[in-house]
C-alpha cells in the first residue's frame, strides 16, 4: 500500500550536540533544514525514536508531554533545553487502534514525555515547536519484520498531512565514531551504499525490498555499522509505512561517519 503521509527517516546526531553548535553536526542540520524546505507544513508529527524500547509498541499520550534528557556529561544547557510542542491524544488513540486492527498489540502512555530522538531534530526542524506530535517507541523484540509490519499498519492510518519521522542513525558504531581507520570508513560506505539501493532502487519489487530489509544483517558490514540496530529500525517502520523505494536520499557527513537520510512524499 502506498502511503498518503510524508515520511522521513533522519539522523539525530549525538545527544543534545546538535543544538550546542558542535561542528561536527553542521552538514546534519543543514541536511534536515534542506529536508523540511521539500515538504508542506505537517498538521501533527508521529516520531519513531531509536531511544525508546518497550514490551510492545507503546504511544506517549500526554497532551502536554515534558522533556527527557535522556543523555549523560553535557554541560548545564543541555539540561535547559525547552521544546513546549503539545502532545496529540487523539493521534495516539488514532495510531493505537491502527495497530490493533492489523494485530499488533500496542499501548499508551501518558506518563512519557518526549526523549531527545524527538525534541533534538525537531527543534532544527520546526524551531516553533507548534506542531503537535506523538512518539511511537520501537519494539522491545528488535524483530525487523515487526517493524516492517508497524509501519504497514500506519500506512492505513486515516490522518490529513501527517508527518511520520523516523528518527535513528544510519551508522551507529559508538566505538568507531571519529576512528580515522580508513578500513572502518570503507566499511561505513559499503553498508551505505547497500542502505541507499535498497531503499532508492526502481529496479527492486517491494516483496524483494522487504526481504532485504527484515535480513538487513547480511548486508555488507552490517553488523559493524550496527552492533545493536535500534538505530536501524526506525528506518524499517518508515519503510513499511511508504510500502515503495524513497523518494530522495540526503546524505551527509556525521560525527566523521557517512550518513544516509531518506524522504516519501506523500502522495
Amino acid at each position: 500500500m502506498n502511503s498518503a503521509h510524508t515520511i522521513m527517516y533522519i539522523a539525530h546526531g549525538g545527544g543534545p550536540m546538535p543544538l550546542m553548535g558542535d561542528p561536527a553536526h553542521e552538514n546534519m542540520i543543514k541536511t534536515l533544514q534542506i529536508m523540511v524546505s521539500k515538504i508542506a507544513k505537517p498538521s501533527a508529527i508521529l516520531l519513531i525514536s531509536a531511544h525508546w524500547e518497550a514490551a510492545m509498541p507503546t504511544l506517549t499520550s500526554a497532551a502536554e508531554p515534558n522533556l527527557i534528557y535522556d543523555y549523560h556529561g553535557f554541560v548545564k544547557p543541555a539540561y535547559e533545553i525547552e521544546y513546549p510542542c503539545k502532545g496529540a491524544p487523539q493521534l495516539a488513540q488514532a495510531i493505537q487502534q491502527c495497530l490493533f486492527e492489523q494485530g499488533i498489540d500496542a499501548h499508551q502512555d501518558s506518563q512519557r514525555g518526549f526523549d531527545h530522538g524527538l525534541f533534538v531534530p525537531l527543534k532544527i526542524m520546526f524551531p516553533e515547536a507548534d506542531i503537535p506530535s506523538v512518539q511511537l517507541s520501537l519494539d522491545s523484540s528488535l524483530d525487523a519484520a515487526k517493524h516492517l509490519m508497524m509501519g504497514k499498519a500506519l500506512a492505513r492510518l486515516n490522518w490529513q498531512n501527517l508527518l511520520i519521522i523516523g528518527s535513528g542513525f544510519s551508522f551507529h558504531n559508538m566505538a568507531a565514531f571519529f576512528a580515522s581507520d580508513g578500513r572502518e570508513n570503507v566499511k561505513n560506505q559499503r553498508f551505505e551504499t547497500w542502505l541507499g539501493t535498497t531503499l532508492s532502487s526502481q529496479n527492486l519489487n517491494e516483496e524483494t525490498r522487504a526481504q532485504l530489509l527484515t535480513h538487513w544483517e547480511k548486508a555488507p558490514d552490517a553488523r559493524f555499522c550496527h552492533p545493536r540496530e535500534e538505530h536501524l529500525l526506525p528506518l524499517h517502520v518508515c519503510y513499511g509505512a511508504a510500502g515503495r523505494a524513497s523518494d530522495e536520499l540526503f546524505s551527509c557527513s556525521l560525527l566523521g561517519k557517512q550518513s544516509s537520510m531518506f524522504l516519501w512524499h506523500g502522495l
